[in-house]
């Protein structure tokens, strides 16, 4: 069962969440303890443990549990039947965090070559469990979602805009912040997403939609499922500009022994992205988590 999360608006919670997942994707080979991930945000260790149950909607104990690449090779071995599958029944896909549809529909590709002109993209940015997320929207839905840490907003900006140098960007921090909190917070009802790229891109992002949470694939796999068995490396290529991380699942895609390989927003928030996502979507455990 996942748990919902509440943050209060602009609030400290979502950094302190967001510093904690980062401190233990990176230090979870010493199996932090309870005390040692509380005082790194400067929690008391009942205080953290309810947070971030209540944020994150696993334990932390759970969730280092799951930030090892051995649970993604396991995962891995189960991936190519389950993409088939998902593939089979038409590359809706189930939520990204917990019951979102989504909608999407595609730039044409002269528009894509004409460097996004004569489309506005609203933006802000906001704080999230993976640090700090650049919101894009266009009038049709979601096209960017880019992440960081404090102090990057103008790099994360800069990346973006490359894309679609030739777009009107307007900052729109009202209209993204409840986009964010869909996403994040509430993560249920209909999202609408406007993909910005290549015809070949876009066919690559489709078929990203088709894993499930909890699963990964390989660029192999992804390349069979749209026609290219021999295209890994082309597919690789399209997967690293995918410009809506997390709902358009990137971080699902491993190399084909199991190793995480290059993330554009870095391997630690891939390896923390898997962790909440394989930690969530588990069995029921009998068990007790710390």
């Amino acid at each position: 069962m996942i748990i919902p999360m509440k943050p209060s608006e602009n609030g400290p919670d979502w950094k302190r969440m967001a510093r904690a997942i980062a401190f233990l994707s990176e230090n979870y080979l010493d199996q932090p303890s309870l005390d040692e991930a509380a005082d790194a945000v400067g929690l008391s260790p009942f205080h953290f443990q309810r947070l971030f149950t209540r944020y994150v909607g696993v334990s932390p104990k759970s969730f280092v549990g799951h930030l090892t690449l051995d649970r993604a090779k396991q995962e891995l071995a189960d991936g190519a039947s389950v993409l088939g599958a998902a593939l089979e029944a038409g590359l809706s896909g189930p939520s990204r965090l917990h019951d979102l549809s989504l909608k999407i529909e595609a730039m044409t590709p002269g528009d894509y070559a004409r460097g996004g002109e004569d489309i506005a993209v609203d933006y802000g940015f906001h704080d999230c469990p993976f640090g700090r997320v650049l919101v894009m929207a266009t009038k049709k839905g979601v096209c960017g979602l880019a992440f960081g840490d404090e102090g990057e907003d103008a790099q994360m900006m800069a990346d973006m805009r490359a894309r679609w140098p030739k777009a009107l960007y307007r900052e729109n921090p009202a209209r993204t912040a409840r986009i964010a909190a869909q996403i994040f917070e509430r993560g249920e009802g209909a999202l609408s997403l406007h993909l910005i790229g290549t015809k070949w891109q876009i066919k690559v992002w489709q078929a990203l939609l088709a894993i499930p949470p909890g699963k990964v694939s390989t660029y192999r796999d992804v390349a069979s499922s749209v026609g290219q068995a021999t295209a890994s490396r082309a597919v690789g290529a399209a997967v690293g500009r995918n410009p809506i991380s997390w709902l358009i699942p990137c971080h699902r895609v491993l190399a084909s022994n199991g190793a995480l390989t290059g993330y554009h927003w870095g391997v630690a928030r891939k390896r923390a992205m898997l962790a909440l996502e394989a930690a969530r979507y588990e069995r029921p455990s009998t068990s007790a988590i710390a």
